[in-house]
Protein backbone atom coordinates (compact mmCIF):
# COMPACT_ATOMS: atom_id res chain seq x y z
CA UNK A 1 0.00 0.00 0.00
CA UNK A 2 0.90 3.62 -0.48
CA UNK A 3 -0.20 5.61 2.55
CA UNK A 4 -0.14 9.40 2.42
CA UNK A 5 -1.07 12.48 4.38
CA UNK A 6 -2.67 15.23 2.36
CA UNK A 7 -3.85 18.79 2.94
CA UNK A 8 -2.53 22.04 4.33
CA UNK A 9 0.43 22.04 6.74
CA UNK A 10 -0.71 21.09 10.22
CA UNK A 11 -4.13 19.82 9.12
CA UNK A 12 -3.16 16.83 6.98
CA UNK A 13 -5.59 13.93 6.66
CA UNK A 14 -4.67 10.25 6.15
CA UNK A 15 -5.12 8.72 2.73
CA UNK A 16 -4.26 5.76 0.55
CA UNK A 17 -3.58 5.37 -3.18
CA UNK A 18 -5.85 2.75 -4.76
CA UNK A 19 -5.13 0.44 -7.72
CA UNK A 20 -6.27 3.14 -10.16
CA UNK A 21 -3.87 5.66 -8.61
CA UNK A 22 -6.79 7.56 -7.11
CA UNK A 23 -6.41 9.13 -3.69
CA UNK A 24 -8.87 7.78 -1.12
CA UNK A 25 -9.56 9.33 2.27
CA UNK A 26 -8.73 7.15 5.30
CA UNK A 27 -9.84 9.49 8.07
CA UNK A 28 -12.86 7.29 8.82
CA UNK A 29 -10.50 4.35 9.39
CA UNK A 30 -7.44 5.79 11.16
CA UNK A 31 -6.86 9.20 12.76
CA UNK A 32 -3.49 9.68 11.07
CA UNK A 33 -0.61 7.83 9.40
CA UNK A 34 1.16 7.77 12.73
CA UNK A 35 1.65 5.81 15.94
CA UNK A 36 -0.51 2.74 16.35
CA UNK A 37 -1.83 3.07 12.80
CA UNK A 38 1.61 1.83 11.68
CA UNK A 39 1.43 -1.45 13.62
CA UNK A 40 0.99 -4.66 11.64
CA UNK A 41 -2.58 -5.25 12.83
CA UNK A 42 -3.66 -1.80 11.65
CA UNK A 43 -1.87 -2.13 8.31
CA UNK A 44 -3.50 -5.53 7.72
CA UNK A 45 -6.91 -4.02 8.47
CA UNK A 46 -6.35 -1.20 5.99
CA UNK A 47 -5.07 -3.68 3.41
CA UNK A 48 -8.25 -5.74 3.72
CA UNK A 49 -10.53 -2.80 2.92
CA UNK A 50 -12.34 -2.27 -0.35
CA UNK A 51 -10.52 0.94 -1.17
CA UNK A 52 -13.00 1.83 -3.91
CA UNK A 53 -15.63 2.24 -1.19
CA UNK A 54 -13.65 4.97 0.56
CA UNK A 55 -14.28 8.64 -0.31
CA UNK A 56 -12.33 9.72 -3.36
CA UNK A 57 -10.31 12.91 -2.94
CA UNK A 58 -10.75 15.23 -5.89
CA UNK A 59 -8.27 17.70 -7.30
CA UNK A 60 -4.55 17.80 -6.57
CA UNK A 61 -4.10 18.39 -2.86
CA UNK A 62 -0.72 18.99 -1.29
CA UNK A 63 1.02 15.83 -0.11
CA UNK A 64 2.27 16.45 3.40
CA UNK A 65 4.93 14.46 5.25
CA UNK A 66 3.95 10.81 4.79
CA UNK A 67 4.26 10.10 8.54
CA UNK A 68 2.82 12.24 11.31
CA UNK A 69 3.85 12.75 14.94
CA UNK A 70 7.38 11.48 14.33
CA UNK A 71 9.16 10.92 17.62
CA UNK A 72 12.72 10.46 16.36
CA UNK A 73 14.28 11.38 13.02
CA UNK A 74 17.57 9.47 13.00
CA UNK A 75 20.28 9.91 10.39
CA UNK A 76 23.08 7.55 9.40
CA UNK A 77 26.25 9.24 8.21
CA UNK A 78 28.82 7.98 5.69
CA UNK A 79 26.92 4.74 5.03
CA UNK A 80 28.05 4.45 1.40
CA UNK A 81 31.76 3.93 0.78
CA UNK A 82 31.74 6.17 -2.30
CA UNK A 83 30.19 9.01 -0.29
CA UNK A 84 32.73 8.56 2.51
CA UNK A 85 35.50 8.76 -0.08
CA UNK A 86 34.18 11.97 -1.65
CA UNK A 87 33.96 13.45 1.87
CA UNK A 88 37.60 12.51 2.44
CA UNK A 89 36.76 10.17 5.29
CA UNK A 90 37.49 6.50 5.92
CA UNK A 91 34.48 4.15 5.82
CA UNK A 92 33.21 3.88 9.40
CA UNK A 93 33.72 0.70 11.41
CA UNK A 94 30.25 1.05 12.90
CA UNK A 95 27.22 3.14 11.94
CA UNK A 96 27.50 6.89 12.49
CA UNK A 97 24.31 8.10 14.19
CA UNK A 98 23.02 11.65 14.31
CA UNK A 99 19.65 13.31 14.79
CA UNK A 100 17.62 15.67 12.66
CA UNK A 101 15.09 17.79 14.54
CA UNK A 102 11.55 16.61 13.82
CA UNK A 103 10.66 20.25 13.13
CA UNK A 104 12.70 19.91 9.91
CA UNK A 105 10.17 17.44 8.46
CA UNK A 106 8.22 18.68 5.44
CA UNK A 107 6.18 17.38 2.53
CA UNK A 108 7.87 15.80 -0.46
CA UNK A 109 7.16 18.74 -2.77
CA UNK A 110 7.27 21.61 -0.29
CA UNK A 111 9.82 24.37 -1.00
CA UNK A 112 13.33 24.04 0.44
CA UNK A 113 14.04 27.27 2.30
CA UNK A 114 17.61 28.51 2.53
CA UNK A 115 18.56 29.82 5.97
CA UNK A 116 19.50 33.52 5.95
CA UNK A 117 23.20 33.73 5.13
CA UNK A 118 23.33 30.16 3.90
CA UNK A 119 26.06 29.45 1.39
CA UNK A 120 26.61 25.70 1.59
CA UNK A 121 23.20 24.05 1.58
CA UNK A 122 23.45 20.57 0.07
CA UNK A 123 21.25 17.67 -1.11
CA UNK A 124 21.21 13.97 -0.14
CA UNK A 125 18.78 11.36 -1.49
CA UNK A 126 18.22 8.64 1.11
CA UNK A 127 16.09 5.59 1.83
CA UNK A 128 13.88 6.26 4.84
CA UNK A 129 12.91 3.33 7.05
CA UNK A 130 9.74 3.91 9.09
CA UNK A 131 9.39 1.86 12.26
CA UNK A 132 6.14 0.03 12.99
CA UNK A 133 6.60 -2.48 15.81
CA UNK A 134 8.42 -0.82 18.73
CA UNK A 135 11.48 -2.42 20.25
CA UNK A 136 14.82 -2.13 21.96
CA UNK A 137 17.85 -4.39 21.47
CA UNK A 138 16.26 -5.77 18.31
CA UNK A 139 18.02 -8.75 16.74
CA UNK A 140 19.09 -8.44 13.11
CA UNK A 141 17.09 -11.53 12.26
CA UNK A 142 13.93 -9.81 13.57
CA UNK A 143 14.65 -6.32 12.24
CA UNK A 144 12.51 -6.35 9.11
CA UNK A 145 9.44 -7.28 11.16
CA UNK A 146 9.81 -3.97 13.00
CA UNK A 147 9.41 -1.96 9.79
CA UNK A 148 6.08 -0.41 8.81
CA UNK A 149 7.38 0.76 5.46
CA UNK A 150 9.78 2.87 3.45
CA UNK A 151 9.89 6.36 1.97
CA UNK A 152 12.12 8.78 0.10
CA UNK A 153 14.06 11.27 2.24
CA UNK A 154 16.01 14.31 1.10
CA UNK A 155 18.49 14.91 3.92
CA UNK A 156 19.08 18.60 3.24
CA UNK A 157 22.25 19.78 4.99
CA UNK A 158 23.83 23.19 5.54
CA UNK A 159 27.48 22.15 5.46
CA UNK A 160 28.82 25.28 7.15
CA UNK A 161 26.52 24.68 10.11
CA UNK A 162 27.30 20.96 10.07
CA UNK A 163 31.07 20.93 9.69
CA UNK A 164 32.44 24.36 10.61
CA UNK A 165 32.62 25.64 14.16
CA UNK A 166 31.79 23.76 17.33
CA UNK A 167 28.95 21.36 18.00
CA UNK A 168 27.38 18.34 16.34
CA UNK A 169 25.95 17.60 12.90
CA UNK A 170 22.40 18.22 14.09
CA UNK A 171 22.95 21.99 13.58
CA UNK A 172 23.36 21.57 9.85
CA UNK A 173 20.54 19.06 9.46
CA UNK A 174 17.62 20.64 11.25
CA UNK A 175 16.50 23.91 9.63
CA UNK A 176 12.80 24.12 8.82
CA UNK A 177 12.11 22.11 5.66
CA UNK A 178 15.42 20.23 5.70
CA UNK A 179 13.64 16.87 5.96
CA UNK A 180 11.24 16.26 3.06
CA UNK A 181 9.72 12.76 3.42
CA UNK A 182 7.37 11.00 1.02
CA UNK A 183 5.43 11.45 -1.19
CA UNK A 184 4.02 8.33 0.41
CA UNK A 185 4.86 5.57 2.83
CA UNK A 186 5.13 2.26 0.97
CA UNK A 187 4.37 -0.63 3.31
CA UNK A 188 7.09 -3.24 3.73
CA UNK A 189 5.13 -5.98 1.94
CA UNK A 190 5.54 -3.99 -1.29
CA UNK A 191 9.36 -3.94 -1.07
CA UNK A 192 10.78 -7.44 -1.33
CA UNK A 193 14.38 -6.39 -0.76
CA UNK A 194 15.29 -2.93 0.58
CA UNK A 195 18.90 -3.52 -0.54
CA UNK A 196 18.01 -3.56 -4.24
CA UNK A 197 16.56 -0.11 -4.81
CA UNK A 198 17.92 2.34 -7.36
CA UNK A 199 18.10 5.97 -6.23
CA UNK A 200 18.74 9.24 -8.03
CA UNK A 201 18.79 13.01 -7.61
CA UNK A 202 18.94 15.83 -10.18
CA UNK A 203 19.40 19.58 -9.72
CA UNK A 204 18.01 21.80 -12.49
CA UNK A 205 17.66 18.72 -14.70
CA UNK A 206 21.31 17.70 -14.33
CA UNK A 207 22.19 14.34 -12.82
CA UNK A 208 23.96 14.65 -9.46
CA UNK A 209 23.41 11.35 -7.65
CA UNK A 210 22.97 7.86 -9.07
CA UNK A 211 23.22 4.89 -6.74
CA UNK A 212 21.68 1.80 -5.20
CA UNK A 213 20.84 0.79 -1.67
CA UNK A 214 22.81 -2.37 -2.44
CA UNK A 215 26.05 -0.46 -1.82
CA UNK A 216 25.28 0.48 1.78
CA UNK A 217 28.10 -0.30 4.18
CA UNK A 218 25.57 -1.29 6.87
CA UNK A 219 22.29 -2.70 5.59
CA UNK A 220 18.81 -1.93 6.88
CA UNK A 221 18.71 -4.88 9.29
CA UNK A 222 22.09 -3.95 10.75
CA UNK A 223 21.05 -0.33 11.18
CA UNK A 224 17.86 -1.18 13.06
CA UNK A 225 19.66 -3.64 15.34
CA UNK A 226 22.52 -1.22 15.99
CA UNK A 227 20.35 1.84 16.62
CA UNK A 228 18.06 -0.06 18.99
CA UNK A 229 21.05 -0.88 21.20
CA UNK A 230 21.08 2.76 22.29
CA UNK A 231 17.43 3.82 22.21
CA UNK A 232 13.98 2.30 22.04
CA UNK A 233 12.45 2.62 18.59
CA UNK A 234 8.77 3.57 18.47
CA UNK A 235 6.12 3.41 15.78
CA UNK A 236 6.64 6.32 13.42
CA UNK A 237 10.34 6.81 14.09
CA UNK A 238 12.31 7.33 10.87
CA UNK A 239 15.84 6.18 10.08
CA UNK A 240 17.40 7.94 7.08
CA UNK A 241 19.94 5.34 5.99
CA UNK A 242 22.62 7.38 4.23
CA UNK A 243 23.36 8.71 0.77
CA UNK A 244 25.53 7.63 -2.19
CA UNK A 245 28.15 9.85 -3.80
CA UNK A 246 27.28 12.95 -5.77
CA UNK A 247 26.42 15.42 -3.03
CA UNK A 248 27.37 19.03 -3.66
CA UNK A 249 30.20 18.96 -1.15
CA UNK A 250 31.86 16.15 -3.09
CA UNK A 251 32.08 18.05 -6.38
CA UNK A 252 35.27 19.83 -7.41
CA UNK A 253 34.75 22.67 -6.88
CA UNK A 254 31.86 22.12 -4.43
CA UNK A 255 28.36 22.94 -5.67
CA UNK A 256 25.60 24.12 -3.37
CA UNK A 257 21.96 25.06 -3.68
CA UNK A 258 20.90 28.55 -4.64
CA UNK A 259 17.50 30.24 -4.68
CA UNK A 260 15.67 29.28 -7.87
CA UNK A 261 17.18 25.79 -8.11
CA UNK A 262 14.88 22.84 -8.67
CA UNK A 263 15.61 19.48 -7.01
CA UNK A 264 14.13 16.21 -8.27
CA UNK A 265 14.85 12.90 -6.59
CA UNK A 266 13.42 9.43 -6.17
CA UNK A 267 13.87 5.79 -5.29
CA UNK A 268 12.53 2.95 -7.41
CA UNK A 269 9.17 1.84 -6.05
CA UNK A 270 8.92 4.67 -3.54
CA UNK A 271 8.01 7.65 -5.71
CA UNK A 272 9.62 10.99 -6.47
CA UNK A 273 10.02 14.39 -4.86
CA UNK A 274 10.27 17.81 -6.54
CA UNK A 275 11.38 20.86 -4.55
CA UNK A 276 11.92 24.48 -5.45
CA UNK A 277 14.69 26.23 -3.53
CA UNK A 278 13.65 29.61 -2.13
CA UNK A 279 15.19 32.10 0.31
CA UNK A 280 13.73 32.14 3.81
CA UNK A 281 12.97 35.74 4.67
CA UNK A 282 10.82 35.02 7.74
Amino acid sequence: MKLIRYGSPGTERPGVIDSNNDLRDLSGVIPDVAGDALLDESLRRIGSLDLSALPRVEGEPRFGPCVGSVGKFIGIGLNYSDHAAEAGMAPPKEPVLFMKATSSISGANDPVRLPPGSGKTDWEVELGVVIGKPGIRIRESDALRHIAGYCVVNDISERAYQLEGAGQWVKGKSYDGFGPIGPWLVTRDEIRDPQRLEMWLDVNGRAKQRGSTGTMIFNVMELIAYTSRFMRLHAGDIIATGTPSGVGLGHSPPEFLRAGDRIQLGIRGLGTQVQQVVPDRD
